[in-house]
């Protein structure tokens, strides 16, 4: 099997994990694809894919550029299913409670699959239990981004902004909880200053409230801000992974700033759990597939995620890891159950 050596990075920090090349060898992505197809039994129908997050954000924008290559790979018809609320639980739990016959998976992240069920109330799952694993899709790491206004151009210049203003600065998230609240909270107790937490009901939103100026700063996942901040709607002034990594080219990383902190996401594909080996495999090529495209190397390039195809068992080490690391953050930053 063909491999690379990956960089896992959460608040935790960093962990080396091995996971298969979003390139495999063209002789394992011959059999699944075609066996199903053979048995003339899926899919005769559309698919769906429940998104747990707002149209627009860094999960929904990863999750229907997949769609479209993973309907040119099998072929097979996508549809496209926002379901948001709770941190990603609800969506995850719409997703859970349907038939697994394969047409209907979810778009996983760290935060609605990982970070929920430690908080929200309405995430009823296990995520190492009640789930078919898939593939891994794509590492994101965060970005912190600023309104353009804001008299700042450097992460070590936000620190002092916010410190000087006190609790009249404020960083928005995507709701308590949420990938972005840990993550700007993380921020927070790693450089030593405090803004107001200004929650909104989805990544996109908290996203917006930046860019209107309603609130100051937000930490977020790449694919939710690059294009505002090539627009010139958003000040780029940091990304979240190690500062010997470059995902976002020569934007620096704010472990240059803040020695150590690190804190990026995931995102990956799931089934209700049941889901029939050979639908299972067919799934897992058409990630691999897609994500081996040029095109989709540039679309990812472009929003700042690094593609990142795996086997079932190869996410399942994963996610077991990032659970344990995001226990680890959600007490740290002393956020409570919803």
């Amino acid at each position: 099997m063909d491999v690379r050596r990956r960089f896992v990075v959460t608040a935790a920090g960093v962990a080396p994990l091995v996971l298969r090349s979003a390139v495999p060898p063209l002789a394992l992505l011959a059999w699944p694809a075609t066996a199903v197809r053979a048995q003339g039994a899926w899919p005769q129908r559309p698919v769906r894919f429940v998104i747990p997050n707002a149209p627009g954000s860094s999960i929904d924008t990863i999750g229907r550029l997949l769609m479209a290559g993973m309907a040119t790979a099998l072929p097979m018809t996508t549809v496209a299913d926002n379901k948001a609320g709770a941190a990603g639980a609800l969506g995850v739990e719409a997703g859970r409670t349907s038939p697994a016959d394969g047409y209907t998976l979810i778009v996983g992240s760290s935060s609605a699959i990982s970070t929920a069920p430690m908080l929200q109330k309405a995430a009823k799952y296990d995520p190492l239990r009640d789930f078919d694993l898939i593939s891994l899709v794509a590492l994101l790491p965060n970005v912190l981004v600023c309104h353009p206004g804001l008299p700042v151009r450097s992460a070590q210049e936000l620190i002092a902004y916010a410190r000087g203003k006190g609790d009249k600065s404020n960083m928005a998230s995507a709701g308590s909880g949420s990938a972005s609240h840990l993550a700007g909270a993380a921020f927070q107790a790693a450089a030593g200053f405090k803004s107001l937490h200004v929650p909104y009901k989805g990544g996109s939103q908290g996203v917006a409230s930046v860019v209107s100026g309603e609130t100051d700063w937000v930490l977020t996942p790449a694919p939710a801000a690059m294009s505002l901040v090539a627009g010139g709607r958003l000040r780029l002034l940091g990304h979240s992974m190690p500062a010997n990594t470059q995902p976002l080219g020569d934007t620096p990383s704010l472990a240059g700033t803040v020695p150590g902190f690190e804190f990026s996401g995931w995102i990956g594909l799931l089934a209700p759990k049941g889901l029939p080996e050979a639908v299972t495999a067919a799934l897992g090529e058409a990630v691999a597939k897609a994500l081996r495209t040029p095109e989709m190397l540039k679309a990812f390039e472009t929003h700042g995620a690094v593609p990142t195809a795996s086997s079932p068992a190869e996410f399942r080490q994963f996610l077991a890891r990032d659970i344990a690391q995001n226990k680890r953050a959600v007490e740290a930053a002393g956020v409570q159950a919803e």
